[in-house]
């Protein structure tokens, strides 16, 4: 079953275009629960260019997702 994406405007705030959002989720490497933050969810993936990507989302239902934070990771920085 695919997953549905939806976007908040804040994960666009470090200029990270949707598509290499989408390519690092599609091509992540770790989908970790934030313990401390509950229904939060962080995801290290590759966007188009190759460049490690972290990704935070919340689930909306059992099918769709909705992406709050895109940056690159600091020590690409």
């Amino acid at each position: 079953m695919d997953v549905i994406v939806e976007f908040n405007e804040a994960a666009f705030r470090h200029g990270i275009s949707k598509e290499d959002i989408l390519c690092a989720y599609m091509n992540r490497i770790c989908d970790a629960d934030l313990g401390e933050m509950p229904e939060k969810y962080a995801v290290i993936g590759f966007d188009r260019a190759g460049t490690p990507l972290e990704i935070m989302y919340n689930p909306v239902d059992d099918n769709t997702i909705s992406i709050f934070h895109a940056r690159k990771e600091l020590w690409q920085e």
